[in-house]
């Protein structure tokens, strides 16, 4: 689980860069201001849960198990599905992709919310 956590972090961390540079210098003049702002928005939720995903594989070095899993990949699919519909939302249009977007959203909450479980479920070696 540790090393496909780090490939996908590198992946996505890679992929938000490029999504980022593409607004920046390719897209930036040919789409209105406010398709231009939904794009970043993709792009900065897109980098946020990169580094999720990261933290996410060192931990599971640490401490491996369901919930840890169940997290990353539910943040995996909400940048799929949050920041995947709108890039494609702001670049090609179709308004239909704006409804994918909450799903998205819900994804990313309920891997957060993984996360949670998961640290709740830690037991304190101190003790």
């Amino acid at each position: 689980m540790q090393r496909s956590f780090l490939i996908l972090a590198a992946v996505l961390g890679l992929t938000a860069v490029a999504a980022g540079t593409f607004a920046a210098h390719v897209i930036e003049d040919k789409v209105e201001p406010r398709m231009l702002d939904a794009f970043e928005i993709g792009v900065r939720y897109h980098m946020y849960h990169a580094l999720a995903i990261l933290a996410l594989a060192t931990l599971a070095a640490h401490r491996p198990g369901k919930a840890l899993r169940a997290a990353g990949w539910l943040m995996t699919a909400g940048v799929v599905l949050f920041s995947g519909s709108l890039y494609l939302y702001a670049t090609a249009g179709p308004r239909w992709l704006a409804m994918v977007t909450p799903l998205g959203g819900v994804c990313f909450i309920a891997g957060w919310f993984a996360l949670l479980l998961a640290a709740c479920a830690t037991r304190d070696e101190a003790r």
